[in-house]
């Protein structure tokens, strides 16, 4: 029987163009009557294949998804999707959906997530659009999606009541088969392939490895429950948060020092166990911490590249190694070592997708907390966890001897970001065109013991596809070896975030443990002397360092 299918009026929204990682916005400007509709439309109208085709849907749980995955769910029958396959609950992590994507050979995904943003009804909503290879859209396509977003005057829905999300199984709707699936299942059966699930849980059972893992109240709880407790063993007390809970409890999802404050604590404590850890709200960032030791996302990625030897599904070798501009270039000397490439790109997983896909690096990471591999076509947080876990029990060692350990090979590459949270964006912007404008006359200047050695803006140019980025961000290189960053942020919602990347070399073992601060403060100086963002900004220092 043919469906009823209503073709609804609508008008253009002006501001619908897909950030870093897809359309994020308050939740109440995606509670505009249309708005959701609206870009939607506009996205299947760009996919011109999709009759008959599959699609993933799910999200991060966050406030308004269940009525949103309603919505996405009628108008994708009424665009004659062939099949829909829909994490339970509404539930799936980013890494979860793209693996799901690939494996069931789908055109697309769509995630309803802000990632690390805070939810409720007060905080943020998104929308992301995943392609056939599981990796974030291009941007080709969302630039695309944005146009026809400025000019479309209907949209498609079916009206149909809603669908059983809580109920497992398949059912038919008019000539679309709509598939609610477990969220967990196909990801930690491809867990089991590249870790070993036989030494971790004899490890536990054991006594000789332990964790505490915050999952925020996101969407890695039921995902960090399956794997480590029932499928690993861990004790049920090793899970923080494992609820998701529409508001996320109250908490900011956002796996650093700064916000999961419990965990932090946890781990400073005399009977800390051997690892803790955190992920965000999609479940693709991590934070990884030892017993009163906090490991960058920097040094975490390169340990993880250094040591990938130890574990299972990268005993094969790797086929080299990818960072963004901002992540310190630990991960530099690593490739060096073990003799494969090693990219930089910029910041966004959509530029190490195509390294992925034409098979030039098995590892890659951000400094911003993500990290992953070959295994999906997104950053998975996780996987990051599952690495360290499996390396501990493979090593006997703990976290901090591990990276000690690191460093005595490699040296030390302190670390640090500051972020300046919802700026006045005409303040941002005029910063970094008074940047750019001093550029020229930066090398050679001089601050205390530092020498500016040059300065320039980062652009790429895609190694595979040939496609040019520009204004990635503003680089100082500084004699002796040391780097300062500044780049605009494009992940939040309200303002504008300028975000501040510290990075000094010590080669010297016996100056591996100085305060990472303090170690930066000449830095630190340097990059406030250049561009007066405290004064401008009338702050007395960062919102958030990590």
């Amino acid at each position: 029987m043919e469906l009823p299918v209503e073709i609804c009026p609508t008008r253009p929204f002006s501001d619908q163009r897909p950030g870093t990682s897809g359309l994020r916005k308050k939740v109440k400007v995606f509670q505009q009557p249309n708005y959701l509709e609206n870009f939607i439309q506009s996205l299947f109208d760009l996919l011109p294949e999709k009759e008959g085709k599959t699609l993933v849907l799910g999200g991060d749980g966050r406030y308004g998804n269940p009525e949103a995955l309603q919505t996405i769910v009628k108008m994708a029958v009424a665009n004659r999707f062939g099949k829909l396959i829909v994490g339970q609950h509404g539930w799936l992590s980013t890494p979860a959906a793209s693996h799901l994507i690939r494996k069931r050979r789908a055109a697309g995904g769509i995630l309803l997530t802000a990632s690390h943003n805070p939810g409720g009804p007060e905080g943020d909503f998104g929308v992301k659009f995943n392609v056939e290879n599981g990796g974030p859209a291009p941007p080709k396509l969302t630039e695309a999606v944005y146009r026809r977003s400025l000019e479309i005057d209907r949209y498609r829905i079916a009206r149909i009541g809603d669908i059983d999300l809580d109920r497992r199984g398949s059912l038919q709707v008019g000539g679309t088969e709509i598939e609610i699936v477990d969220p967990v299942d196909d990801y930690a059966a491809l867990m089991t392939t590249l870790f070993d699930f036989d030494l971790m849980r004899d490890r536990f059972r054991k006594g000789e490895l332990s964790i505490l893992f915050d999952a925020m109240h996101a969407i890695t709880g039921p995902y960090a429950h399956r794997i480590l407790v029932d499928m690993l063993g861990a004790p049920e007390e090793s899970l923080l948060h494992p609820e998701p809970l529409p508001d996320f409890g109250g908490l900011h999802p956002d796996p650093n020092l700064t916000y999961a404050r419990e965990l932090v604590e946890r781990m400073a404590q005399d009977d800390a166990p051997l690892l803790g850890a955190a992920s965000d709200g999609d479940g693709d960032r991590n934070m990884i911490l030892g017993r009163r030791f906090f490991v960058t996302p920097s040094d975490s990625l390169a340990v993880i590249a250094a040591n990938a030897s130890k574990i299972p599904g990268y005993r094969r070798g790797l086929s080299g190694v990818a960072r963004s501009m901002p992540t310190s270039r630990a991960l530099d000397g690593v490739a060096a070592a073990i003799g494969v490439p090693c990219y930089e790109t910029p910041t966004g997983w959509k530029f190490f997708v195509n390294l992925l896909e034409a098979g030039r690096v098995t590892i890659c990471g951000e400094e911003s907390f993500g990290t992953g591999s070959d295994h999906v076509r997104e950053k998975d947080g996780l996987w990051a966890v599952l690495f360290w876990l499996n390396l501990l029990a493979a090593t006997g060692k703990g976290v901090s001897e591990m990276v000690r350990d690191h460093w005595r090979r490699f040296g030390r590459h302190y670390y640090s970001r500051h972020d300046y949270e919802a700026l006045d964006s005409s303040l941002a912007n005029r910063l970094f065109e008074d940047l750019r404008a001093m550029l020229p006359q930066l090398e050679g200047k001089r601050f205390d013991a530092f020498e500016i050695e040059r300065a320039d803006e980062f652009g790429y140019t895609d190694p595979i596809d040939g496609s040019r980025v520009e204004r990635q961000g503003i680089r100082i290189f500084l004699r002796p070896e040391g780097r300062i960053v500044f780049r605009i942020s494009g992940t939040g919602t309200e303002g504008a975030t300028i975000r501040i990347y510290f990075e000094r070399f010590e080669p010297d073992p016996s100056r591996h443990d100085l305060p990472v601060q303090e170690a930066l403060a000449p830095l630190i100086e340097i990059a406030e002397a250049v561009s007066e963002l405290r004064r401008r900004s009338h702050r007395e220092g960062p919102t958030v360092v990590t």
